[in-house]
């Protein structure tokens, strides 16, 4: 079975996101990734993948402990359900001003689990000014971000984690710091 994870933009949506955030262009609209101005490899358009539903946690980061991280694996699409996406308006001030983060510290385990992808279903992986440098780090070190996924949910079911394959293909924009993408995950 396919589940789409890919966000709907509709013209009230573009037009929504970009009155409220200034890096919202073509390659930043929609579920996309931070590349970061690096080569997203072809290899990661399939990649084994596990979702987690930290939908519980509220009012601060996060972290490792949140997880079962022995279900990470090394090159993974690894993917968060908060169900913020649900809740607020994709495209709205509060979207992408007061969605959750992911700790620096769960990040840091992440990369050393050399991963591949982070996948979230809000605005970034941290707020403000802390988004830009900690995508650039990620990329840096091979692991991009795909930011704005919806239907987790449908993966998970009534589960706290599950294992996937992610189909993700980003459009072949060249020297840009965000790509367009469908992700689909096929259980």
């Amino acid at each position: 079975m396919f589940i789409d994870l890919s966000i709907e933009v509709t013209k009230f949506a573009r037009k929504e996101a970009s009155e409220n955030e200034k890096m919202v262009s073509f390659g930043h609209l929609g579920t996309h990734f931070d590349v970061m101005n690096k080569e997203f490899p072809i290899s990661y358009i399939r990649r084994e993948a596990v979702a987690f539903d930290v939908s519980t946690v509220t009012d601060r980061d996060i972290e490792p402990e949140d997880i079962n991280f022995t279900m990470v694996k090394k090159e993974m699409f690894v993917a968060f359900y908060t169900g913020y996406i649900e809740r607020v308006e994709y495209g709205s001030k509060t979207y992408f001003t007061e969605h959750p983060q992911l700790s620096n510290k769960l990040i840091d385990q992440l990369l050393e689990a050399e991963i591949s992808i982070i996948g979230i279903d809000f605005a970034g992986v941290r707020r403000g000014k802390e988004h830009t440098p900690k995508d650039k780090y990620c990329a840096d070190r091979g692991v991009f971000i795909v930011e704005n996924l919806c239907n987790l949910k449908q993966l998970l079911k009534s589960n706290t984690e599950c294992r996937f394959t992610a189909n993700t293909y980003p459009v072949r924009f060249a020297g840009m710091t965000g790509l367009p993408c469908r992700v689909v995950g096929e259980i």
